[in-house]
């Protein structure tokens, strides 16, 4: 049986320090935004869980959060709970769709969003939703580029 923290080292691509370059096109979610911000992913608990706590400026307000992802071992599936600095929060179902390509549902909207790693510095968020059938729109795009 594979341990729950092998199972957390699918996450090993996010983990460490990133700068976040902030691209919010108009949508029917938002204004048009751009902005900058940092994050960084770690290990929590006896590897059982991975955090990330980012704080960003964006051309209309600034926004920090934490959020933590975990394994369900009940539903086979791994589990995101968002929490933001307003007060908000969310909850998502997660899975790797390939390697080092992480997808979450997001609950209770229509939203999808992808972590996809370009290469050893950077991975790209995406936040979609959907506009017609198997057409989306992106509602966000986050850069990260590994802190040195």
């Amino acid at each position: 049986m594979t341990s729950t923290s092998n199972l957390m080292e699918k996450f090993d691509f996010l983990l460490g320090s990133w700068d976040l370059e902030y691209r919010v096109p108009k949508s029917a979610f938002s204004e048009a935004a751009t902005g900058k911000g940092t994050g960084t992913f770690k290990r929590m608990l006896n590897d059982k869980y991975i955090s990330f706590d980012y704080s960003a400026t964006l051309s209309t307000g600034s926004a920090a959060a934490h959020a933590i992802f975990a394994w369900d071992e009940k539903s086979k599936i791994y589990r995101y709970w968002w929490f933001e600095d307003s007060g908000a929060f969310l909850t998502a179902t997660c899975n790797f769709i390939k390697d080092e390509t992480l997808f979450l549902n997001w609950h209770d909207t229509l939203l999808i969003q992808t972590f996809t790693k370009e290469n050893s510095d950077k991975v790209v968020l995406r936040m979609e939703h959907p506009v017609e059938p198997r057409k989306f729109e992106l509602v966000l795009e986050v850069i990260f580029s590994r802190q040195q």
